[in-house]
C-alpha cells in the first residue's frame, strides 16, 4: 500500500513539474466588466439616443418595433445594418444581409438579445459593452481588444 502510494505522488509531481515547464508565463486575455463601459456608451449616444438600459448592461432604443413576426435564436434573417467604433468610425455595414447564413444564436450576444426585440421592419439601436461584442480578443484589425459597439439593426424578413 505504501508503495503505491508513494507511485502515485511521484506520478503526479513529474506530471505537476514536467507540465510547467513548457507553460509560457504571460497575461491571460481578461473581458472588460459589462458595466465599465457605460461612460463611453452613453457619451456616443448623447442626447441623439434616447436609450434604455437591459439589466445586462446593454444600451438600447427601439426605433420601430416592426411587425408581430420576430425572430427566434434559430431564424435565418435578413437585415441591414451598420456597425461604428466609439469615435464614430465605421467598421462594418450591410444592406440585405443574410449575416454569412447564420442564427442570431451563433451571433454574438448583442445581436442575440436585439434581434428577438423587434420584429420584420423594426429599427433597434444598441449600445454595446465589449464583453457582449468581440471581448478581449477584438477582431482583426477593426476592432480592438474590450471595445464598446454601437449597432444600429433593421430586422428585413425571416427567411
Amino acid at each position: 500500500m505504501k508503495k503505491l502510494i508513494f507511485v502515485l505522488f511521484a506520478v503526479s509531481l513529474i506530471g505537476y513539474f514536467g507540465c510547467g515547464k513548457s507553460v509560457p508565463i504571460t497575461p491571460s486575455c481578461i473581458n472588460a466588466l459589462p458595466f465599465s463601459d457605460s461612460t463611453a456608451l452613453l457619451k456616443f449616444a448623447d442626447d441623439s439616443i434616447k436609450t434604455t438600459m437591459d439589466s445586462s448592461g446593454i444600451f438600447y432604443q427601439i426605433i420601430d418595433s416592426g411587425s408581430s413576426a420576430k425572430a427566434t435564436a434559430g431564424s435565418y434573417l435578413k437585415v441591414n445594418y451598420i456597425g461604428k467604433l466609439m469615435n464614430n468610425t465605421i467598421f462594418d455595414s450591410a444592406t440585405n444581409s443574410t449575416l454569412g447564413g447564420n442564427t442570431p444564436a451563433q451571433l454574438i450576444p448583442a445581436w442575440q438579445f436585439a434581434l428577438i426585440k423587434i420584429g420584420v421592419g423594426g429599427r433597434i439601436k444598441i449600445l454595446v459593452p465589449s464583453v457582449y461584442a468581440y471581448g478581449c480578443s477584438g477582431y482583426g484589425n477593426t476592432i480592438p481588444s474590450n471595445a464598446p459597439l454601437y449597432f444600429d439593426i433593421t430586422l428585413v424578413a425571416i427567411l
